[in-house]
């Protein structure tokens, strides 16, 4: 069940857009802000308030990488794997954050703190590998830097 503030904040956003329908992306947001992530029952609940089925809201949730379909970790590692960053030596940062944090794609570490994720692209190419934990982005990345980034992340 949306709760009154999710519902207010959907509502909020429905007058921005021609059709109703067409905030699906932001309700899901806005339910993910208060919940971490999209579960089933949030889907059924956005898509009786939109008018929306649930499966058309699926294949949007499942197209749109920033809209969790499960539970993630506090924080969310995004790890690029463009070519660019690939190049770059992302394999090494992947095979570092499996070695630090004990996680492979994917995965979330057993204590819950990190989801790490691989993304196509972040935007950064001239200073890659480039990862963005939340929405901080960190650049020219190494083993010994990416250390310093997770320390500062609880």
């Amino acid at each position: 069940m949306l709760t009154d503030e999710e519902r207010a904040e959907i509502d909020s956003e429905i007058p921005h857009y021609a059709a109703r329908q067409a905030v699906c992306i932001d309700a899901m947001k806005i339910v993910q802000k208060h919940r971490g992530w999209v579960s089933d029952e949030a889907l059924q609940d956005i898509g009786e308030l939109l008018g929306v089925s649930v499966a058309e809201l699926d294949s949007v949730a499942t197209f749109y990488n920033l809209i969790f379909r499960k539970p993630v970790g506090r924080h969310v590692i995004y790890l690029c794997d463009s070519v660019s960053c690939w190049i770059m030596g992302s394999v090494r940062q992947f095979q570092h954050f499996r070695e630090r944090l004990g996680t492979a794609p994917g995965e979330t570490t057993s204590d819950g703190r990190f989801t790490l994720l691989p993304i196509v692209c972040l935007g950064a190419c001239d200073h890659a590998p480039v990862m963005m934990i939340d929405s901080d982005l960190h650049t020219e990345l190494e083993p010994a830097k990416i250390d310093r980034i997770l320390e500062s992340y609880e």
